[in-house]
């Protein structure tokens, strides 16, 4: 028969803080309990022990054991304190609620449920020491969470192209309408506003659904098939800096790396999460995607600022 680590403890009475603090490494470590002050754990969890020393520091009883059922269903009686069925169904249920909600989420609240539901998994995975069907009913809800979307939003991101970056001349893109997908987050907001301070500042916007939707003379950014999208390792507002010969400016490429790193990762950049998180706000409040850039022009037009060594903002005239 296997045998289990056992810990058998008191606490002092009065010690309301070390209770909690043992109680939470209790269960985040998965221990089972047998009876009050008797908790289980299988013999390559380490967790006991540092409760032990813990416990015994804080002036309380603690003593390590080994306990060996006797019979099968001694074994058996064991395990199932440690069944974890009643967990994984409040995840499946969760997951499944986060799945069916996904197409009214934006992609990047998509992308933190989805984050949210893998660390709720994996926590729950690392205590669950005798694995069964549960855990493949939730690994299969995790999985179809997904897969949901990336039939929703993966499929609408830009494929890397290998084309070559030409320099262009920005005469022959002035006055143009300028197409690329709907609800724009990072990289074609910050491409637009690109457009607008550097490039074309009398372009007009129109979001589409479909790369199929785009205006017959418009010019395509971020999306499969546009004029500027993803090339190499460079995200679309890179490829417009190269294309229009503006990567001379340093505080365009600190947005630009900035944009690298929210967009596909990548090397950190300090104040990357910064903007994301102003950014997040004005998605959140804005009403339609006009609305959206108008107020993101206003974001970078600061940060553009702050990066500007100068203080000059070398915009069309």
């Amino acid at each position: 028969m296997e045998a289990l680590n056992t810990l058998i403890f008191s606490l002092p009475k009065r010690d309301s803080t070390l209770r909690m603090r043992v109680w939470r490494a209790l269960k985040d470590g998965g221990c089972a309990v047998l009876r009050d002050g008797v908790y289980v754990a299988p013999r390559e969890s380490k967790v006991l022990a540092r409760i032990e020393a813990d416990i015994r520091a804080a002036g309380g009883f603690a003593m390590a054991a080994e306990l060996t059922p006797k019979s099968a269903e001694q074994l058996a009686h064991v395990r199932a304190l440690f069944d974890r069925s009643a967990e994984y169904g409040a995840l499946v249920r969760r997951t499944s609620a986060a799945r069916h909600s996904l197409a009214e989420l934006g992609a990047r609240r998509a992308q933190t449920a989805i984050a949210r539901a893998e660390r709720a998994f994996e926590r729950l995975s690392a205590i669950d020491f005798f694995p069964g069907e549960a855990r493949a009913q939730a690994a299969e809800a995790l999985a179809a969470l997904k897969r949901r979307h990336a039939e929703l939003h993966s499929g609408r991101e830009p494929r890397t192209s290998r084309k070559r970056i030409r320099a262009l001349d920005a005469a022959r893109y002035r006055r143009r309408v300028w197409a690329t997908r709907q609800d724009p987050w990072v990289d074609r907001l910050a491409s637009a506003w690109l457009i607008k301070r550097f490039i074309d500042r009398d372009a007009r916007f129109v979001w589409i659904e479909q790369p199929r939707e785009r205006p017959r003379t418009a010019v395509g950014f971020d999306f499969d098939g546009a004029d500027f999208s993803h090339s190499g390792n460079r995200v679309t507002f890179e490829v417009l800096l190269a294309s229009f010969r503006l990567e001379h400016d340093p505080a365009l490429g600190a947005i630009g790396a900035a944009v690298h790193f929210l967009d596909v990762g990548g090397i950190p950049v300090a104040d990357a999460r910064g903007l994301e998180t102003v950014l997040r706000g004005i998605k959140e409040k804005a009403r339609g995607d006009d609305a959206l850039l108008a107020e993101a022009m206003r974001i970078f037009d600061h940060f553009y600022k702050a990066y500007s060594k100068s203080g000059s903002e070398p915009y069309l005239n």
